[in-house]
């Protein structure tokens, strides 16, 4: 019997997303996806995990979002979970009380930072001066670690649960840099760097579980040429990209996944998705969308 290295997501998930289905926003879904795996970046950074684990564990945090919603989960338990999973799966294992103490690090200045951004629009006195960010560390008996050591516990559960203990990841690292030396670019100034960033960005979108990855490969060199001005052959007939066989639709919506990244926020819209990292506060902020007639509205 065959191994599928690496599940896609089918089109009805795609469009109809469990998160979807329980009310959530298409953007706001997109915001909370990319904002769990910038914690999960930082925290591995914090932790001196390798890129490869840490891009494991975006990925596994990207599929788990297409078989369950974030109205069940919060997306830091889930991308804390991931992360410790990952780094189990690429042999790099760190502590939980580690991780646990980095996640809390993250969630604490989140948390004063929107603190902060309240007080920020009141006039300036002694009494509402923002203040600077400063971590209390948490007794390893204090019910908020042990609430977040069940939290752990339970995400890593859920993970290999509901992904049905497949969570085997292929990374296009390797074969975008042979797609750059079969063009012929590897010696160009920038082309390796820039398209090697495209990919680091691009687990931050659900691409990872949507597009096979050598297609994902061949979207960061189009995405890179194109930045850079640089001239590949696209006759109808023989484009460049057929010799990978990818095919030109895929290829853009990749890059459109990617470039939105980019796209101006407002504060507003920053605030509001670190305040939705956990499940109560998306909940409640569901409640009151409906409550005031928006089920759930959709920024423009």
């Amino acid at each position: 019997m065959s191994v599928i290295l690496s599940p896609l997501a089918s089109l009805d998930q795609i469009v109809n997303s469990p998160s979807r289905q329980h009310g959530i926003p298409e953007d706001i879904e997109e915001d909370l996806r990319a904002y769990g795996c910038k914690l999960i970046q930082q925290a591995g950074i914090l932790l001196k995990q390798n890129q490869v684990a840490m891009a494991t564990a975006q990925v596994l945090f990207q599929r788990f979002w297409f078989v369950t919603s974030m109205h069940k989960f919060g997306v830091g338990d889930i991308g804390m979970g991931a992360l410790y999973l990952a780094s189990k799966l690429e042999e790099c294992p760190i502590r939980m009380r580690d991780l646990i103490n980095v996640y809390d690090v993250l969630l604490s200045r989140a948390r004063h930072s929107l603190a902060t951004s309240s007080v920020a629009g009141e006039p300036s006195t002694l009494s509402t001066a923002p203040k600077p960010f400063h971590y209390e560390p948490m007794s390893y008996f204090s019910q908020r670690f042990y609430d977040l050591k069940d939290a752990l516990v339970i995400a890593e559960m859920q993970i290999l649960k509901q992904l049905g203990f497949n969570v085997q990841v292929q990374l296009p690292y390797g074969t975008m840099i042979n797609y750059i030396r079969v063009l012929g670019l590897a010696d160009t100034d920038g082309v390796p760097h820039q398209a090697w960033g495209y990919l680091n960005d691009a687990l931050q979108t659900p691409v990872y579980a949507i597009y096979p990855f050598p297609t994902i490969a061949v979207a960061c060199i189009f995405l890179t040429c194109r930045k850079l001005q640089i001239p590949l052959p696209e006759q109808p007939s023989h484009p460049w990209w057929s010799l990978f066989d990818a095919d030109l639709g895929d290829i853009t919506a990749i890059c459109g996944y990617i470039l939105r990244l980019y796209r101006p926020r407002s504060e507003a819209e920053k605030q509001l998705v670190m305040a939705l990292v956990s499940k109560t506060e998306l909940r409640k902020w569901l409640e009151m969308e409906q409550q005031a007639g928006g089920g759930g509205r959709s920024r423009a």
